[in-house]
C-alpha cells in the first residue's frame, strides 16, 4: 500500500528499528577504534646553504603566450637543481611550453598573474613508461613533472593550464595515454600548494610511488580525475577545491598481476577540510585498481555538493587481489548525488585485468570501514553495499550518526561485525534496512535482501603472466 508524502517522511530510520538501543551495549568507538589512522606526511625543511632564485626570462622566456618557452624554463630548472637547489619564479605573464621536468631541492614558483600553459602539440611531450589504469603503458609524460626526486615543490598563486585541444584520454591513432597536467614519479617529498590548475580530458595530478606529500589550498578544475593517488604513501590532501568531471579524488594501487607483483599500496592517507563537485563519477573514489592494496585512510571536515553517482564510491573486483582496510570518514556533508551518498561494490567495478590475479587470492579482503557523523541531504539511497563477494564478505562496517534526508535506506549483503546506531535519516520509501548475510548489532528491525549472485571464479590466463612484459595497449 502507497502512504502519503507526509507519513513517508516521518519514517525515521533510527526509530522504526531501534538501532541506538540496540547499540547501546557497544562501548562508544569500539568498531571505529580497530580501524587505524594514517600516519601524516613529514616534509623536510631544506637547509641550502645557497639557494638561487632564477627567472626563466633570463634564459629567452617570452611570457607571450605564443613563443614556446619549454627550454628557457627547463634550463632555469635544471640550473636551479644543480646548484643546489632554489626557486624559478614565473612572474606576470603566459609561459607556453611543453613537458617540463622538475628537479630535487627545486620550487616552481607561479605567482599571481602568471600561467604555465601547456603546448597543443602532443610532439613536445616525452613518451615513457607511464602509470595508466592500474599499469605501466607507453605514454605522454605529464606538463609538469618529477621522476626519482627530493624536496620538490610547486606553489604560488598563478595557475597551470593545460591546452584544450588535447583531447580524449588516450591517442586513438598509436593507444598512448595524454599527458597529465602534473605527474610525479618516485618523490619523496613533495609540495603543491595554493595554485590553481586547469586540466582538458585527462587526468590532473598523478602521484605515483611517493612518500611524505601535501596538496594544500589547490583549485583543481578538470574534464577528469582531480588528484589521482597511485601507490603513495603518507599523503595529505587538505583544504583544496574540486570541480571536475570525474573522481575528485582517487585512491589507487595497480591492476592485476602486475600491480600485485609490484605490491606497493597506497597507504595512510588524510583528506581534510575539502570540498568536492563532481560532473561524472563520485566525490572520492577508492578503487577500482587496488591490487598492491589501499589502507589507513582517514577523511574529515569535507563537503560533497555533486556527485554523478555516489558521493563516495569504494570499489574492486575478483582478479584485483589485495586489501581495502581502516578506511574512516568523520563529518561529512552529502548533496546534490545522482545515486547517492555511499556505495561499496567489489564484485565488477573497473576493467578487468588481461592478466588477472586467479583464485581466491583475486578477491579483494575488505575491512574496518567507517563512517561517522554524516549529514546527507535528499540523497536518492543512502547506502548500497550488496556486491560483495559472499566467499570474502566485508569484516567491520560501522555507520554512526548518520543524519538527515535520503529516498531509500541501507542495503547490505554479505558483511560481519556490522555496527549501526545513532542514525537519524527520514526515509521516503522503501524499506530503511534490508539485508542478507550479515551479522552484527543494530539490524533490528531489518526485512530480508536478496542473496548477492555468486560471481563466476576468476582462473589463471594461459600463457601465465611474466612480470615485466608488455601487456597490450591501454584499455
Amino acid at each position: 500500500m502507497s502512504q502519503s508524502p507526509v507519513s513517508a517522511t516521518r519514517r525515521l530510520i533510527v526509530g522504526g528499528l531501534g538501532l541506538a538501543a540496540a547499540s547501546a551495549a557497544l562501548p562508544a568507538q569500539a568498531q571505529a577504534s580497530k580501524a587505524k589512522t594514517p600516519a601524516r606526511p613529514v616534509l623536510p625543511v631544506s637547509k641550502l646553504k645557497n639557494p638561487v632564485v632564477l627567472d626563466p626570462r633570463d634564459f629567452g622566456a617570452k611570457a607571450d603566450g605564443v613563443t614556446k618557452d619549454t627550454a628557457a624554463i627547463q634550463t632555469a630548472l635544471d640550473r636551479c637543481a644543480t646548484l643546489g637547489g632554489g626557486e624559478v619564479v614565473l612572474s606576470g605573464g603566459t609561459f607556453l611550453t611543453g613537458a617540463i621536468r622538475i628537479g630535487s631541492r627545486t620550487t616552481l614558483r607561479i605567482d599571481s598573474g602568471a600561467t604555465l600553459q601547456g603546448s597543443p602539440d602532443l610532439a613536445d611531450y616525452p613518451v615513457v613508461q607511464v602509470r595508466w589504469e592500474g599499469r605501466f603503458v607507453p605514454g605522454y609524460i605529464g606538463l609538469v613533472w618529477a621522476r626519482e626526486a627530493h624536496d620538490v615543490a610547486l606553489t604560488g598563486k598563478g595557475q597551470i593550464v593545460a591546452s584544450s585541444a588535447i583531447k580524449r584520454r588516450i591517442e586513438t591513432a598509436t593507444g598512448y595515454r595524454h599527458p597529465a597536467l602534473l605527474e610525479f614519479v618516485e618523490v619523496k617529498g613533495l609540495s603543491v600548494t595554493d595554485l590553481r590548475t586547469e586540466q582538458n580530458d585527462m587526468w590532473s595530478i598523478h602521484p605515483v610511488y611517493c612518500e611524505d606529500v601535501v596538496f594544500r589550498d589547490v583549485i583543481v578544475h578538470g574534464g577528469a580525475d582531480g588528484i589521482d593517488v597511485d601507490s603513495c604513501s603518507r599523503v595529505l590532501i587538505e583544504r583544496c577545491d574540486f570541480d571536475v568531471a570525474d573522481d575528485c579524488i582517487s585512491l589507487k594501487s595497480g591492476r592485476g598481476l602486475e600491480g600485485n607483483m609490484i605490491a606497493r599500496p597506497t597507504e595512510d592517507v588524510t583528506i581534510l577540510d575539502c570540498v568536492f563537485r563532481d560532473r561524472r563519477w563520485a566525490c572520492i573514489g577508492i578503487g577500482s585498481e587496488t591490487s598492491a592494496g589501499v589502507r589507513r585512510v582517514l577523511v574529515e571536515r569535507c563537503k560533497c555538493l555533486s556527485a554523478y553517482t555516489f558521493a563516495i564510491y569504494i570499489k574492486s573486483r575478483p582478479g584485483r587481489g589485495a586489501f581495502i582496510e581502516d578506511i574512516v570518514m568523520r563529518d561529512l556533508e552529502v548533496s546534490n548525488t545522482g545515486q547517492g551518498f555511499l556505495r561499496l561494490n567489489f564484485l565488477d567495478s573497473g576493467k578487468q585485468d588481461q592478466f588477472p590475479v586467479p583464485g581466491l587470492a583475486g578477491i579483494p579482503t575488505v575491512r574496518n570501514i567507517v563512517f561517522e557523523r554524516i549529514k546527507v541531504t535528499d540523497v536518492p539511497v543512502l547506502v548500497e553495499a550488496v556486491n560483495v563477494h559472499p566467499d570474502k564478505p566485508v569484516d567491520g562496517f560501522v555507520l554512526n550518526g548518520i543524519t538527515g534526508t535520503a529516498r531509500r535506506g541501507i542495503r547490505l549483503a554479505n558483511l560481519r561485525n556490522v555496527d549501526l546506531k545513532n542514525i537519524n535519516v527520514t526515509i521516503a520509501e522503501g524499506p530503511k534496512l534490508a539485508t542478507n548475510n550479515v551479522t552484527g548489532r543494530g539490524l533490528e528491525g531489518a526485512v530480508a535482501g536478496d542473496p548477492t549472485p555468486r560471481p563466476t571464479d576468476v582462473v589463471a590466463t594461459e600463457p601465465a603472466y611474466r612480470f615485466g612484459q608488455v601487456s597490450g595497449r591501454p584499455n
